[in-house]
């Protein structure tokens, strides 16, 4: 099984914002037992010029001009490369944040790594808002572009997908929520099992809503490239 992550960058009057950081430099220098495992288990890429870092001067841009790391969940996976940001602010939802720091209570949470946290300065965390986002329960996130903070909680205790007001229409990153359609072979029972209960929603709000632009983590490379997505 073919597997990668998906990251975003957002150029906000805030400066850089990323949405989930991939695995970082340390990461490929000295994996951890999971990542190892993976490796074992997948066809992951395991190159460090994909570290979202490396990716980042590739496009011109420094370090310093990520200021912002809003985070669907804290696996390994998706934030291995804290560290290459240490003077970021890191938004995740609360429930996440006190799921990696009290330690693992289920089998997903032993993908929580310490050291991906240890040179974080500094926090920006978040619990319900009584807003919405079309009918999804969200949460306004401090940027002159309009993002949105969407709990998908189930994959991880507090896991949220990232709604994006792009120049034209919606993006919206759903994080390990969902699933590409197009590529996808697993039954529900099993996508839910894994994913949480979201997918079956996720689904018939992309059916419904083809205008906006829906993506998952795990999508392929192949899929982006042909304009792919839910639908």
């Amino acid at each position: 099984m073919k597997t990668g992550l998906l990251c975003l960058l957002v150029e906000t009057g805030q400066g850089l914002v990323l949405v989930d950081t991939g695995l970082g430099l340390a990461d490929y220098a000295h994996p951890t037992r999971i990542t190892r495992l993976f490796r074992i288990i997948t066809e992951m890429p395991f190159d460090p010029q994909e570290a979202a870092l490396n990716q980042i001067w590739r496009l011109g841009f420094r370090r310093e001009d990520v200021r912002h790391i809003v985070l669907t969940h804290m696996h390994f996976d998706h934030c291995g490369g804290l560290p290459d940001f240490p003077e970021a602010t890191i938004h995740v939802h609360r429930r996440e944040y006190e799921a990696f720091v009290n330690g693992p209570r289920s089998p997903f949470e032993l993908a929580y790594v310490r050291r991906h946290i240890e040179r974080v300065q500094n926090w920006a965390l978040y619990g319900s808002s009584g807003e919405k986002w079309f009918d999804f329960d969200a949460i306004r996130l401090p940027f002159d572009l309009e993002m949105w903070l969407v709990p998908l909680h189930g994959h991880s205790q507090g896991h949220c997908g990232v709604a994006i007001q792009a120049p034209v229409g919606w993006h919206f990153h759903v994080g390990d929520a969902g699933v590409d359609i197009e590529r996808n072979h697993a039954p529900d029972w099993l996508i839910r099992a894994v994913l949480g209960p979201h997918w079956p929603r996720l689904r018939d709000f992309a059916r419904i809503h083809p205008e906006i632009r829906m993506t998952a983590s795990h999508m392929i490379l192949e899929s982006l490239r042909l304009g792919g997505g839910f639908v």
